[in-house]
């Protein structure tokens, strides 16, 4: 088919047909904090979509509104596809999801880590998704043991100093 029978759309037509954000192929594993987050971003979220009907005439709300709407399915297919782990039921003498893990590194730094959902991590505030390799080195370690967390920059050896499970 010539390009010549294709209609492009013009500047006042908005393309609602975005692809979805892509899901994780990992299982959604969360804490409770995690799954508070995940629906309070649902909240807002549905909050923005009523605003922006509200205003469907006005061209800047026609443009975000698709946006919304996108960001509304996933956050839903998030909750939706959440697994609440019962932190209570976690060993507490060993590392596993939701653990803060204190360590020490090769140079004696001292650094807290907690295992979290992916939806919840946050490396620069030392929370790191449980299917990171830094939590997979650490996962079922006990205090005083070294694990090896393999990295780009070269393995480390950590010596777990504490295991403490905040939200139990």
């Amino acid at each position: 088919m010539s390009r010549a029978f294709v209609r492009e759309p013009d500047g006042d037509e908005v393309q609602d047909d975005l692809p979805p954000k892509p899901q994780s192929e990992h299982p959604n594993y969360v804490t409770p904090g995690g799954l508070t987050a995940l629906q309070a971003m649902r909240d807002r979220l549905q909050t923005e979509k009523a605003a922006l009907e509200a205003h469907k005439d006005d061209m800047e709300s026609k443009q975000a509104l698709p946006h919304v709407q996108r960001d509304l399915r996933w956050v839903l297919e998030r909750i939706e596809r959440a697994i609440l782990i019962d932190l209570s039921s976690q060993p507490s003498e060993r590392v596993g999801f939701g653990a803060e893990v204190e360590v020490i590194d090769e140079d004696d730094k001292r650094r807290s880590y907690r295992i979290v959902g992916e939806d919840e991590a946050d490396a620069a505030n030392g929370l790191v998704s449980w299917v990171s390799p830094l939590a997979r080195a650490l996962n079922g370690a006990t205090v005083g043991d070294v694990v090896i967390w393999k990295r780009p920059a070269g393995d480390m050896e950590l010596e777990i100093a504490a295991i403490r499970f905040p939200d139990k």
